[in-house]
């Protein structure tokens, strides 16, 4: 007789069935304690920034008089330190107002949990840059399908055909971005670091950005320089441009320039002298787009001091015996910028903009 198989059946334990939520609550907060901010690390690879600026000042001196309302969340690891999922800001801020702990409630989670919730709490920030989007959705994204769900990266943003994106979709539910509008902000990931970073800092827009991913890194890196010596960026019809000569095997350096040489309404204002003699001799800190007033302002003062060095010329040659040969007018720099027989100090005033005679002497 054939041994029938057993089954097993698993029974809601004694405490559980009659657990309350008051209790669940209790078990909760016992898991909530204040840990040494020294046994918790950085959560690996963590694609937000934390800056120290006015709001990271306000959220010290609130820690400082109410302490730390809403906890940190970690994760026990293998080794016995604890790993950061959300609360990087009030790690910091509690760093900065001298505080040695941190309150954080400990969860028991799998690295690809940590960082489905790292990524959620995350995403409710009020500013969020490109970049971080980016690296924070393709991480979810990766936890996700490691978890067995079906995803695809390589997806082009512009594809209609987006099959089998469960997780893509559950995404888009909780962000509000569109499906394809996450395989754009993906596709960012593909940039040199110094072009994304143009995008964090709105030089660069957002779709041509991310038609450029589509470039290799060399020739990425041969737009950058195109980009600085055209002093412009490109347009989305321009990088569309280039993806098509790219996809054709066609985009060498010369296309890249020539694209980057085209007309187009972004097209920054070109810079106002390329005589190497004149830039040379423009302050740095003069702001893009002002040269021309500062070389007709600097004219101006030639021409007014020019005529004040004639003036001065013709009275001492009137009132004076003295046998002269040249003058200097001096402006604050040790070069003289006119040659009379006179020497002149002229002082500059800081605060009116003025200039002031202050000796006259012959040499």
């Amino acid at each position: 007789m054939a041994r029938s198989k057993e089954t097993k059946i698993e029974l809601t334990a004694y405490d559980d069935l009659f657990e309350t939520d008051q209790s669940r609550e209790e078990a909760k907060l016992s898991k909530i304690r204040d840990i040494p901010i020294s046994e918790i690390d950085e959560f690996p690879d963590h694609p937000f920034k934390v800056f120290i600026d006015e709001d990271m000042e306000q959220l010290v001196d609130s820690i400082k008089r109410n302490g730390v309302m809403t906890p940190a969340t970690v994760r026990l690891k293998e080794d016995g330190r604890y790993e950061l999922i959300s609360g990087h800001r009030r790690k910091k801020a509690c760093e900065l107002a001298g505080l040695e702990t941190l309150k954080c409630e400990v969860k028991d989670l799998s690295r690809d949990e940590a960082i489905i919730v790292m990524v959620e709490s995350n995403l409710q920030r009020s500013t969020i840059l490109p970049s971080e989007k980016a690296f924070a959705y393709k991480m979810r994204l990766e936890a996700m399908n490691r978890q067995g769900q079906r995803n695809d990266l390589t997806y082009s943003p512009m594809d209609n055909k987006l099959k089998g994106t469960t997780s893509a979709q559950r995404i888009s539910e909780k962000s509000g971005d569109s499906q394809p509008q996450i395989y754009r902000y993906i596709r960012l990931t593909e940039l040199v670091p110094e072009i994304l970073q143009m995008v964090d800092d709105r030089q660069i827009a957002f779709r041509p950005a991310v038609e450029i991913s589509y470039l290799p890194e060399e020739q990425q890196y041969t737009l950058l320089e195109a980009m600085e010596y055209s002093d412009a960026t490109p347009s989305l019809a321009q990088a569309i441009k280039m993806k098509k000569f790219m996809q054709d095997d066609k985009l060498t350096d010369e296309v890249i320039q020539s694209i980057m040489e085209e007309e187009k309404p972004n097209q920054r204002e070109k810079p106002a002298f390329r005589d190497e003699r004149i830039t040379k001799l423009i302050p740095k800190s003069i702001p893009r787009g002002q040269e021309s007033d500062f070389v007709v302002k600097a004219l101006e003062f030639y021409n007014r001091y020019l005529l004040l060095g004639i003036s001065c010329l013709a009275f001492w040659t009137k009132n004076s015996t003295v046998s002269v040969k040249a003058i200097k007018i001096s402006v604050g720099i040790t070069r003289p910028i006119l040659r009379f027989p006179l020497f002149l100090t002229v002082r500059t005033s800081t605060m009116t903009g003025g200039l002031t005679l202050a000796t006259a002497r012959a040499i």
